[in-house]
């Protein structure tokens, strides 16, 4: 419920914010994510005798979108939002989270971005499966803010005989200051 409480409170500093009129504050941001997973077969041979050699497989597809407020590009609060959608275990979720980046310069161009999101998640098409989300990514960012990132994700929805389930994506993020 303090996530609920946070995410309404960010929504009305987004509606009734008016810092200048000169600088731009808000930002949104689109991400698009690969989830991976370890290969079981890898060092097999399939019956064309091609050996698979493959540590990891993709396992899925993530998709997110947020909107918030930042200072200077260096520090951003956020509302997101999307669509992760696991292959291995056919689970759709959709988190809906708070979401903190600190974006330190680490030269003139590059940025090094660390992103830390906390909300709820709801698995479509399972019935009333609801959660907490977690997730944290480590990137790096470019001139043209765009991120280049992996992200751990976490997902406390009871799926498969499990009390929870999580994945590591490999991304990129694009932001619109």
């Amino acid at each position: 419920m303090n996530v609920l409480r946070l995410l309404i409170l960010l929504a009305f500093l987004f509606t009734f914010s008016a810092f200048s009129q000169n600088k731009k504050f808000t930002y949104i941001q689109f991400d698009v994510a690969l989830p991976i997973k370890g290969n079981p077969e890898r060092g097999e041979t399939n019956p064309n005798e091609n050996k698979n050699n493959s540590w990891f497989l993709p396992d899925g597809l993530n998709t997110k979108i947020g909107y918030g407020l930042h200072y200077n590009k260096w520090i951003a609060l956020g509302i997101n939002s999307g669509i992760d959608w696991k292959w291995a275990d056919k689970l759709v979720i959709v988190p809906v989270f708070a979401n903190l980046k600190l974006s330190p310069k680490i030269s003139e161009d590059t940025r090094i971005a660390l992103q830390l999101g906390l909300g709820k998640a709801m698995a479509l098409g399972r019935g009333d499966l609801m959660g907490d989300y977690k997730k944290i990514s480590l990137g790096v960012q470019t001139p043209d803010d765009l991120i280049i990132f992996i992200e751990l994700s976490h997902y406390a929805i009871p799926i498969n005989n499990q009390k929870d389930t999580g994945s590591i994506s490999f991304g990129l993020s694009l932001i619109t200051f």
